[in-house]
């Protein structure tokens, strides 16, 4: 039964909390403080300070800890399924009706009009990424792990997670 009572407190703010994580909170602790009573008040604000200090969506980590300490390990499975579920299920009921209707115009003009915003997007992205970090490691490091990752990745087909790592260890070597 605890495994239920994890899910309904980690499910119910996930489909009222609109916004996201920080929406959320507030929902998150009327379910594990007011009425499951799992942390007091001031240990739920302690979670919240160390979720708030790592990287990531806050309702996740919180989701993960307090699940972990109600529950073990199962309990913290149970917490971040019922966190990311009702996103998870609402993406796969909206791409179904959108894959339902792919062959209507409509559809494939919106599909038409999405995709050069996304490119601009990315590349505003890019640019942001690379300005930064030309300003923070320099030019000609920047240059270098640009032209060194294109041709690792493009000529060489190395897989990009040994590529950041590699980039993440010139960066440790050389710009410390």
């Amino acid at each position: 039964m605890i495994y239920w009572h994890i899910f309904l407190a980690f499910f119910i703010p996930g489909i009222l909390g609109y916004g996201g994580g920080p929406a959320s909170i507030p929902l998150i602790e009327q379910e594990v403080v007011g009425r499951y009573a799992w942390l007091t008040t001031k240990e739920f604000g302690e979670v919240l300070a160390i979720g708030n200090a790592l990287p990531g969506p806050i309702a996740t980590k919180m989701a993960g800890y307090i699940g972990y300490e109600v529950a073990g390990i199962p309990g913290a499975f149970v917490a971040l399924f019922a966190t990311v579920a009702p996103s998870l299920l609402l993406m796969i009921f909206l791409l179904g009706i959108l894959y339902k209707f792919k062959d209507s115009p409509k559809v494939q003009r919106m599909t038409a009009y999405v995709r050069p915003v996304i490119a601009v997007l990315l590349g505003v992205l890019t640019y942001q990424f690379f300005s930064q970090s030309v300003i923070e490691s320099g030019v000609w490091h920047s240059l270098f792990l640009i032209a060194a990752s294109y041709y690792l990745l493009e000529k060489r087909k190395i897989h990009p997670a040994f590529v950041i790592s590699g980039s993440l260890v010139y960066g440790a070597i050389f710009l410390s």
